[in-house]
């Protein structure tokens, strides 16, 4: 790699990788020390292509979720399995993941500037500035991002656009589904809000047993589907769907209670 080698974006590979290196050894702790990531499914992070791949996952905090991802995807394609022993895997990370963020998120101070830099694509939020609902078209140049970064490598978006559970689906991520056709690759996580402030930057609880579930790629017909059948599909794969909320089995809440011990703030 040249060492003023850029991305699409125009930024420093060579930038990239040493922000990756230093803020991945400064967070590793957070995910395997202080508390504890449950890792299943990095099988099939391996088997997926390098480019046109969209994750698309709930959503907890602002910034662990997504420290989260590049831990766990970095860990995988290094031969892990389903853990993230051994923070080595990214000496040499995969430069090309990217990650759709909220525009007036990413200018909330300097950190948030810098992390930036590893892969944010911001966006403006079509229903929601400053604190109050608003109403806008969407940018052109937003979605047209997401193309560029999608040819370049893996996407990262958080369908919901919000840290709130079991909110609706944004259809704009139905949109991108079928204009791009990307490999649609599900991620359910749980644990990150109880350990994390609502940012993800400060720790909050430890002793907390963060679970992160890869799915199989959705299988969707990109032509006959319509936006509203691929966001049910989309509400269902990462456990966002109204119906999760229905009554839950006596058995199903006796495992939810066993694993919630694990989860407790240990004092």
């Amino acid at each position: 790699m040249g060492l003023f080698k850029r991305n699409p974006f125009g930024h420093i590979l060579f930038l990239k990788k040493w922000l990756i290196r230093i803020f991945g050894a400064l967070t590793h702790r957070r995910y395997r020390g202080f508390n504890e990531l449950q890792v299943d499914g990095s099988e099939i992070i391996r088997a997926l292509p390098d480019t046109n791949v969209l994750f698309i996952s709930n959503h907890q905090t602002y910034f662990a979720d997504v420290v989260a991802m590049f831990h766990v995807f970095n860990a995988s394609l290094k031969g892990r399995e389903d853990n993230i022993k051994n923070v080595g895997y990214l000496w040499h990370p995969k430069l090309n993941i990217y990650y759709v963020a909220a525009k007036e998120t990413m200018k909330e101070g300097l950190l948030p500037r810098i992390l930036s830099y590893a892969g944010a694509i911001t966006v403006e939020r079509t229903w929601r500035a400053k604190g109050k609902e608003v109403q806008r078209e969407v940018n052109p140049n937003d979605t047209e991002n997401i193309r560029i970064a999608l040819e370049d490598g893996w996407v990262i978006t958080f369908p919901q656009g919000t840290t709130k559970p079991f909110k609706p689906i944004r259809k704009g991520t139905a949109h991108i589904i079928k204009q791009y056709k990307p490999v649609v690759v599900p991620i359910v996580i749980d644990g990150f809000r109880r350990s994390f402030d609502k940012k993800g930057l400060r720790l909050k609880k430890k002793g907390i047993l963060q679970s992160f579930i890869i799915k199989e790629p959705l299988v969707i017909d990109y032509e006959n589907e319509t936006v509203e059948q691929i966001v049910e599909k989309i509400e269902y794969a990462i456990e966002q769907h109204p119906s999760f909320l229905k009554v839950i089995p006596a058995e199903v809440i006796e495992d939810l209670e066993e694993l919630n011990k694990q989860r407790q703030w240990n004092y």
